[in-house]
This record gives C-alpha cells, structure tokens and sequence, in this order.
C-alpha cells in the first residue's frame, strides 16, 4: 500500500537526518531523534501497532486491517 512505502521513506529520510547531524557535530540532538526511532520500532515490534503508519492510513484514507 501507499502508505507503507511512505512510512518507509520517512524513516529512511529520519535515519539520514541523524546521520547528518552526527556528522556536523550535533550529536545531541541526533541522540533525541535515534532514542524517538528505537522507541517507535519497539512498539512496532512488540504491539505490531505503528503510529506512524496508523495516522498516515487516516490521512490517506486508505482501509486500516489492523487498526
């Protein structure tokens, strides 16, 4: 569905923001940014509920299975 792969690309471009603050020496905030993504998968993992993907579903309109 259109929203998974949107979900996808969002993490992928989170991971790349981090991964750029790092690099510039905003370690700080990058540290915020990976501990808010760790805590996500987690949930993902352990309750196989996803906010992100939940509100992207309502936004898009697109029919919820798990929700």
């Amino acid at each position: 569905m259109l929203s998974d792969k949107i979900q996808r690309i969002m993490m992928g471009t989170m991971l790349l923001l981090i991964l750029v603050l790092v690099n510039v020496g905003e370690t700080m905030i990058a540290s915020y940014l990976l501990g808010f993504m760790i805590a996500m998968v987690y949930i993902w993992a352990f309750f196989d509920f996803c906010p992100s993907l939940w509100m992207l579903k309502k936004g898009l309109k697109e029919k919820c299975t798990k929700c």
